[in-house]
């Protein structure tokens, strides 16, 4: 099949360029790259005759080409530790749906907790020109780390961890206030040997609120027992290992803060293991509320954002690209209680 445009027959195999759908239509080239960007400046009539044209012929959008003509990718490069987590996976279908509004695309790159693995991966954006990246950094990240992708033009939206001193935007959870209402909420059921959950101090989050927690006990005139705190990563496995330790000490805790909702299920699955019920036997409070925290039985009592994330953190990206020179913003998002059934009074 074959195009005639202007007497010249464009051949099979060879593009569809913006020069065949205007002498097409007879309007200009400029006219029909608004109008395929669907720009406002052309009618409405005419950017839909354009668009379907350009249907018709097969035409397809040459983005290194406008990228040389723009010095714009529209990519937006995101990089987090572990996309098999419903915190982040959640948080990414947000980011996708600002980015698409905005007429952007996702470049996903994860680390696995290797801080090796990160800085390849910084590489490799570099390499792509995104027009901004979010980071969630891997622990022990520092700024001169991310400094070859500022330096090449690309600004850094920091999300959930942060570093020290990068002078970087960030987005994430108000650790202290959150964590101190988890245990002001289990004090106000009756509990007073209330163990920790999760939380590695190489990370801000994980850091913040272990330091939290301490200062939180300390106000309500408690000393928090060191071998009631059990550190470890934010995955199931955490949890199931530290409740299981827990409950095997001679006096142990009636309830456990958790670092985030995948060690409290962690936690949960592991007092089914011991013929325990969440709630009634051991009170639970996790932090991020995804999705599955509502769906088990019983829902689980946690920590949530009414603001997303994802979405904040998007949306100060592509205000960044829009005014490089604006000052640094930090949004530390303060949390709210959702009470459900893993917390009660302790048992007589």
């Amino acid at each position: 099949m074959s195009v005639e445009s202007g007497g010249k027959r464009q051949g099979a195999g060879q593009p569809v360029t913006l020069q065949i759908i205007a002498a097409e239509l007879g309007v200009s080239t400029a006219t029909v790259s608004l109008a395929l960007r669907g720009n406002p400046a052309v009618a409405e009539a005419t950017r839909e005759r354009v668009q379907a044209q350009a249907r018709a012929l097969g035409y397809v959008y040459n983005r290194s080409a406008a990228s040389l003509r723009t010095a714009k990718t529209h990519i937006i490069a995101v990089c987090v530790h572990d996309i098999t987590s419903p915190y982040f996976a959640e948080m990414l279908t947000s980011i996708e749906d600002v980015a698409s509004a905005a007429g952007r695309t996702l470049l996903l790159g994860t680390y696995g907790e290797s801080l090796e693995r990160q800085r390849r991966l910084l590489q490799s954006f570099r390499e792509y020109r995104p027009d901004g990246v979010i980071l969630c950094p891997a622990a022990g990240t520092r700024p001169e780390d991310v400094r070859m992708l500022t330096e090449a033009g690309a600004p850094v939206v920091q999300l959930s961890r942060e570093m020290v001193g990068g002078g970087l935007d960030f987005v994430g959870s108000n650790d202290a206030d959150g964590t101190a209402r988890a245990v002001a909420h289990l004090i106000s059921l009756g509990h007073r040997r209330i163990a920790y959950f999760g939380g590695k101090d190489e990370v801000s989050t994980g850091a913040q609120r272990h330091a939290a927690f301490l200062a939180a006990m300390r106000a309500h005139g408690l000393a928090a027992d060191p071998s009631a705190i059990f550190p470890g990563w934010g995955r199931r496995e955490t949890g199931l290992a530290a409740v299981e330790q827990a409950l095997a000490r001679a006096e142990p805790p009636t309830a456990a803060v958790c670092f985030n909702d995948l060690t409290a299920f962690g936690a949960m699955l592991g007092l089914y293991r011991l013929g325990k019920q969440p709630g009634r036997d051991f009170s639970l409070v996790g932090y991020d509320d995804v999705r599955e925290a509502s769906q088990w039985a019983p829902p689980l009592t946690t920590l949530a954002h009414e603001t997303d994330p994802g979405r904040a953190a998007a949306e100060l990206l592509l205000a960044r690209i829009a005014d490089p020179a604006r000052a640094a913003q930090r949004l530390a998002l303060t949390p709210v209680l959702r009470v459900r059934g893993t917390t009660a009074a302790p048992r007589a």
